[in-house]
């Protein structure tokens, strides 16, 4: 096969083949910048004519896109969700009403945009990007629903015009793309937002950079605590949803999704629900089932059986910090351990220093990845932090998981965290 072609590749293709092809198409795997995708995007006249909602930020963007899908799904429409990256399976990017799209129908997308790009270099990000939305209009969804992969001004993402948008957290990662300070992650985040358009921020602190951005481009700026927001009632039990506007949404559940961070992102849903309200209206008790029955895998996902086993995709200081504050509202265990596998880009200093005095026994292992951390240099950063730790290196993640499976007795906890990939090898180990 002719890499800078792909002339070999067609609809007869598997998956498998497109995704090592895309995997090599493009020189770097992050290229920041929307012309050449938005020249792709025109000639395939991939403009979807349904609302778009388009969702970011360092944390908690695919929570909301997952609340939002299951809300709308069950309020009757059809809804097409596009989010990254995938835990066990690619299709999982690409979802109708949150059922992945199978793969012939992936495959024909990317025949479709392979046949218009003509000499245009895509990374395969921006190929999937355009995949999820040429899929979308090809099925004539209601809704579509993007979550940015990375920053939001020079995110493929952004190509298509919003008639909602959210930043939901801004913290400190991807630095070497989006820079080093809340203040000018805040910026590129705030790129999403548009003119005349509803543009919600749930960051309870949220930089001036942000509202600088907002305000300059005309966008209809609405911030947590100020414009909408949430209160909490019957003991906690139950919360109420409140808005600028006077609307009120009384006696709602708690979200399925664990951890006193979704009450945030539950709100942001329903801010932006809200901003489209006249396109896509919904009942009370949509919302209470669609806050029931939401399910997005790996986000503090405790799992049945004992020992306790915590699944969290938790990969920067940010999402550690409320890592952290959900394991404090957890009870009590004798022994917790942890699997722990990052990415060498990662602030791992960072990540361990918040939660290592919540750790008694740490087993280290670097996923099977090239820019993955060793086990070993994982151990010293542990050690530095935590001199006296319990500290266990593992030649897999999937031999950590085995190990800290026979030495938790049943009253124990098994915190597996870190990264996607080292909670999705402990997913395939437990053959999910």
């Amino acid at each position: 096969m002719n890499v800078a072609t792909g002339a070999s590749l067609g609809r007869e293709a598997t998956l498998a083949e497109w995704l090592n092809y895309l995997e090599q198409l493009h020189p770097v795997a992050i290229d920041m910048g929307l012309s050449r995708v938005k020249t792709v995007q025109e000639r395939m006249a991939l403009i979807p004519v349904c609302p778009v909602i388009t969702v970011a930020g360092t944390n908690g963007k695919g929570s909301v896109c997952a609340m939002l899908t299951r809300i709308l799904t069950i309020a009757g429409y059809k809804v097409g969700t596009y989010t990254s990256p995938h835990l066990l399976h690619y299709n999982e990017r690409i979802a109708i009403n949150g059922v992945p799209v199978g793969d012939a129908a992936i495959v024909d997308s990317f025949a479709a945009i392979q046949a218009a790009r003509g000499d245009i270099s895509l990374s395969y990000f921006e190929f999937g990007t355009l995949a999820a939305v040429h899929q979308f209009m090809a099925q004539q969804v209601d809704v579509v629903v993007l979550e940015v992969g990375l920053g939001g001004r020079l995110d493929a993402v952004n190509i298509f015009e919003p008639t909602a948008s959210g930043v939901v957290s801004i913290g400190i990662d991807h630095q070497a793309y989006l820079g080093d300070t809340r203040e000018a992650i805040a910026a590129e985040k705030a790129g999403i937002y548009r003119q005349g358009k509803p543009a919600l921020c749930s960051d309870p602190i949220p930089p001036q950079t942000l509202i600088d951005v907002a305000h300059t481009a005309g966008a209809d700026l609405q911030l947590i605590g100020q414009h909408f927001g949430f209160e909490m009632q019957a003991e906690g039990q139950q919360w109420v949803w409140w808005h600028r506007n006077g609307s009120r949404k009384n006696a709602l559940p708690i979200p399925a999704l664990r951890g006193k961070y979704q009450m945030s992102n539950a709100a942001m849903a329903l801010g932006l629900l809200e901003a489209v309200k006249e396109q896509l209206p919904v009942s009370l008790g949509d919302i209470k089932r669609g806050l029931l029955e939401v399910e997005w895998p790996a986000r503090f996902q405790v799992l049945p059986g004992r020992p306790t086993v915590v699944l969290d995709v938790a990969h920067n200081p940010h999402a550690a910090a409320v890592f952290r504050a959900s394991l404090d509202n957890m009870g009590f265990h004798p022994v917790t351990h942890a699997v722990l596998g990052m990415m060498q880009d990662k602030d791992i200093d960072g990540v361990i220093k918040l939660v290592a005095d919540r750790i008694d026994v740490w087993h280290l292992a670097a996923p099977q990845l090239p820019r993955a951390a060793t086990a070993a240099s994982l151990a010293q950063t542990v050690l530095a932090i935590s001199p006296r730790a319990r500290v266990v290196e593992h030649e897999s993640v999937e031999k950590a998981y085995r190990a800290a499976c026979e030495a938790a007795d049943e009253a124990d906890r098994i915190l597996v965290f870190g990264s996607f990939f080292t909670v999705a090898e402990v997913m395939q180990a437990r053959g999910q």
